[in-house]
């Protein structure tokens, strides 16, 4: 869920303006999966644009606290949700720890990198939401640390049935800056791309291991 229309509308015209998000479905891209796709998306780059990046850390930070007060801990999503998930506790004046895809080999083997006590409440920040499963795996490392979640934060989803239905088999809270509708109606409005660009860039969405650009 999106917290506003305006919000999701103003993010992705920031997105677009920085290429963090590349529309291409004339020249899709290969993503690691093997999926082709006429998007990529990669948040990161919002880290090299400091009004963009307060942009995108303050509108966190403000609907973080206003859906779930001031949670004990901000956590952060490895690797690509470190960055902003650091710069959103530190605006809150919060304790951060980063969850890593697995625990480490070595030294103390931890996955969740930080100082977090059994109990205390933690809001998740996530760069990217696809199919939801690094993003609940993260979740479950924290519950296995006895953390109380409160939800989960992101940039952008782009809005896959196989991500709604994940994160429907758990009680956790998904709120986003922007999604991908909106995006292909600020791209439209802004002549980034043409109806039938929008139209094939849809299609991909409904059903997107499978979409081909021929």
């Amino acid at each position: 869920m999106i917290f506003s229309k305006d919000i999701a509308k103003k993010t992705a015209e920031l997105l677009l303006q920085i290429n963090a998000i590349k529309l291409q479905p004339n020249n899709p891209f290969t993503w690691a999966s093997g999926w082709i796709s006429p998007i990529y998306c990669d948040n990161r780059v919002v880290l090299s644009y400091p009004q963009i990046r307060n942009y995108v850390r303050e509108t966190l930070a403000r609907q973080i606290e206003e859906l779930y007060g001031k949670p004990d801990v901000i956590a952060g999503v490895a690797t690509g949700a470190i960055g902003i998930g650091a710069l959103v506790a530190d605006y809150l004046n919060l304790p951060f720890v980063y969850v890593r895809p697995e625990a480490k080999k070595h030294g103390r083997q931890n996955q969740v990198e930080g100082y977090l006590e059994k109990g205390q409440t933690v809001v998740v920040v996530e760069d990217l939401i696809s199919t939801g499963k690094s993003s609940l795996n993260a979740v479950k490392a924290l519950q296995k640390a006895e953390a109380n979640i409160k939800g989960m934060v992101a940039i952008f989803s782009y809005g896959f049935d196989v991500a709604n239905k994940n994160f429907s088999k758990t009680e956790i809270d998904l709120h986003t800056l922007g999604n991908y509708e909106s995006l292909l109606e600020q791209a439209l409005d802004t002549r980034y791309i043409n109806q039938e660009q929008q139209d094939i860039l849809a299609l991909w969405n409904a059903n997107p291991s499978e979409w081909n650009a021929n």
